[in-house]
């Protein structure tokens, strides 16, 4: 692991190979480790470089009026110390919605977006009473020891063909979250809408969805494609929310598909 220092955060960060940088921002109670077959998988070709976001794994938490706008001017930070060149930004879930923040107010920094299981925002893609079920659901599941609802989220986040050890070994690296740092972070993203930002992207963007994704479903993704200019939407059969994790060769193949395409590869 390597650590940078933005606006007063340490942030660390793991960083494989030699290449185009892929960048890599990981979902809601996860932190890099949630990429290892990424970082083995990609990294002949790039270099992949995966974050803890603040308040996650080991990067310092932020401060608990956190805004979305200050996780954009983290991110921003970070790349300028941690990448060279325009990075491809991949985001997960929760990741997505960085990349998305990030994107409107710095949209000539990335080369590229993937977003991956996205989300325009909860706000933007669900409708308000789901916003606010969610909302309370992580408020009070920070006040509970991990062990009572971390399983609860696996069957929300694999399909049943999933192999057991990935299921439990998710399970783990989320089990090890920052309270502190994911009620921060539940303040500067849970109402997030980014319906605005999606018509004025200027990069190229895959969208990358398993078809049995229950926490970003199939009309959330075709959603979003409608709405992003030019954008390629990629569905892996049969696999849920967290494809990286569950059929990692399906995934590692299309970002690298579409990483060819853009980068002339």
């Amino acid at each position: 692991m390597d650590t940078v220092e933005v606006a007063g955060l340490r942030i660390r960060y793991q960083r494989a190979g030699q290449g185009p940088p892929l960048v890599l921002l990981h979902g809601a109670y996860e932190d890099s480790r949630i990429w290892r077959r990424q970082l083995d998988g990609l990294s002949d070709e790039f270099t992949v470089v995966a974050w803890d976001a603040p308040g996650c794994g080991g990067s310092d938490d932020p401060p608990p009026d956190f805004t979305g706008e200050d996780l954009a001017g983290a991110l921003a930070g970070f790349l300028r110390e941690a990448v060279t060149g325009a990075p491809h930004l991949l985001g997960l879930s929760m990741g997505s919605g960085i990349a998305l923040e990030f994107y409107r107010t710095h949209p000539s920094m990335p080369a590229s977006l993937l977003l991956v299981s996205a989300y325009a925002g909860w706000a933007g893609s669900l409708p308000p009473e789901e916003v606010e079920r969610r909302y309370a659901q992580v408020l009070a599941e920070l006040e509970q020891p991990p062990e009572q609802f971390i399983p609860v989220w696996m069957p929300t986040l694999f399909t049943d063909r999933a192999d057991p050890a990935d299921v439990q070994e998710t399970g783990a690296i989320m089990a090890d979250f920052h309270p502190n740092g994911m009620r921060a972070l539940l303040h500067a993203n849970a109402h997030a809408d980014y319906r605005d930002v999606l018509p004025g992207i200027a990069v190229p963007t895959m969208l990358l969805y398993g078809t049995e994704d229950v926490r970003s479903p199939l009309s959330v993704a075709r959603e979003m494609n409608r709405r992003i200019p030019g954008s390629t939407l990629v569905l892996i059969p049969d696999v849920g929310h967290m494809a990286a994790v569950e059929t990692p060769e399906a995934f590692n193949a299309e970002v690298r598909r579409f990483l060819h395409g853009v980068t002339g590869g």
